[in-house]
């Protein structure tokens, strides 16, 4: 159990509680830094193949064996070395981690800054026991990570952060423990295969990844313009299909004080939470072919990380009640007004799928005929909003109305009545400045 610490002794010397216990990861760490040595290697023989083969053909049986067990006992040693000098404590107001075998880093994370702590584990260290822990804290672009530590330390540590990010004083959040969960939604492996099935990417890709290397074989017959080629084509239709399967398997909703938690993964298995109040932007995905079964993506644009998924698939009233869970007062728009009809002939036919909708509580624009998008922005998430207008949108009365997030990101309302966006961009500061008066605290749990 990690023990609650003050930060005494820092000014003039003087103890002003517990003292800060420091830990080391899990000794199968050292395992897993010591690749980096012949990662080196192996980028060094990728990059200058002509070279690596050269020196390799040099050298004799005895000269390669040595050469081997050097490679090896370095790359140990690094390993060994970098898990004895990494270290992370909890204070009465912060994590701390301290890295570095030649240059020294020590992040000091506070922990009432920190928006949430996913737990990961991949298919090694599954079988060894162990997890990652990953925290993202408000304003920080990359995601500190504690790797590796045993399964059951990761969980413990997981839960004091989120109870000590919730307020909980720090001699009870280490007894508070993992929160309850209720699981709201799972989705079956079938309905994901059928989901990538009928998904017009997955086919494109794999159709290019078939064409584009015969037709460079008619036309060239070189065998290495046709593997530089297909490779990375097979790579990107394997991403989008099989990659997209084994990452998306088993995908749960569950519902705890803490936010609503994701489980995924079929070799290496994530546990996310999704912070409550850091959402900015909804997005409600509709594949064409997905229509007629009226199945639905939902992903997350969240404040200080990057793009998520809350939902790969799912029925559209399954999907807009976890909608209304992330984003609290928020229903889901049913008929967005469309753009003037004069707008065709600013986007001839495309100016049929972008429509628009303000309610009380979000601003929603959607976009996209064969694949719907539908973005929902709370209006206490709005910090900017503009008006733009190119020469000819001005010739026939038209402008677009963008509205920026905090999350960086940028949703956009086209081919709106001239009049019509002047007058959003006017009300639309009153809207901000009414929904931040009312949006819920950012917290996770009640500190009792």
């Amino acid at each position: 159990m990690t023990t609650p610490g003050g930060t005494g002794g820092e000014d003039g010397g003087i103890s002003e509680g517990p003292p800060v216990v420091e830990r080391r990861l899990h000794p199968v760490t050292p395992f897993r830094r010591a690749w980096a040595p012949l990662a080196v290697l192996a980028g060094w023989a990728v990059h200058d193949p002509g070279g690596a083969r050269e020196q390799l053909t040099r050298l004799t049986g005895t000269l390669l064996l040595l050469g081997a067990a050097v490679v090896v006992a370095v790359a140990g040693l690094y390993g060994f070395l970098s898990w004895w000098y990494t270290h992370f404590s909890v204070t009465g107001t912060e994590l701390r981690i301290r890295t570095g075998l030649l240059f020294r880093r020590t992040a000091h994370i506070r922990l009432e800054r920190v928006q949430a702590v996913d737990v990961s584990r991949p298919l090694l260290a599954r079988v060894v026991g162990v997890a990652k822990l990953r925290i993202d804290v408000v304003g920080a672009d990359d995601k500190d990570e504690l790797a590796f530590l045993g399964e059951r330390e990761a969980r413990a540590l997981r839960a004091e952060l989120l109870a000590r990010a919730a307020g909980f004083a720090p001699e009870a959040a280490a007894g508070v423990g993992e929160a309850p969960a209720r699981v709201l939604l799972r989705v079956p492996a079938r309905a994901l295969l059928w989901s990538l099935a009928l998904t017009g990417a997955t086919w494109a890709s794999l159709g290019a990844a078939l064409a584009v290397p015969t037709v460079l074989w008619l036309v060239t017959h070189n065998v290495w313009t046709v593997l530089a080629t297909a490779l990375p084509l097979l790579g990107a239709a394997g991403a989008r299909s099989a990659g997209r399967f084994v990452t998306e398997f088993d995908w749960t909703v569950s519902e705890s004080p803490d936010g609503l938690r994701i489980d995924r993964g079929l070799l290496d298995r994530a546990h996310e939470t999704v912070p409550p109040g850091r959402v900015q932007t909804v997005r409600i995905v509709e594949p064409l072919l997905w229509r007629r079964p009226d199945r639905v993506r939902v992903e997350l644009d969240v404040a200080g990380s990057a793009g998520s998924v809350l939902v790969p698939v799912a029925p559209r009233a399954v999907a807009e009640s976890l909608v209304a869970r992330v984003l609290p007062g928020v229903t889901v728009p049913r008929d967005p007004a469309p753009a003037p009809r004069r707008a065709r002939w600013c986007l001839p036919l495309w100016w049929r799928g972008h429509r628009l909708a303000v309610t009380g509580a979000v601003f929603a624009a959607r976009s996209g005929l064969l694949r719907r998008r539908l973005s929902l922005v709370p209006h206490a998430k709005v910090q900017s909003v503009r008006l733009t207008q190119g020469p000819w949108e001005r010739r026939w009365g038209l402008a677009d109305v963008h509205v920026d997030t905090g999350a960086d990101k940028t949703v956009t309302a086209r081919l709106r009545g001239a009049e019509e966006a002047a007058r959003f961009l006017a009300e639309q500061a009153e809207r901000s400045r009414t929904g931040r008066r009312d949006a819920p605290p950012d917290r996770w749990m009640t500190a009792g």
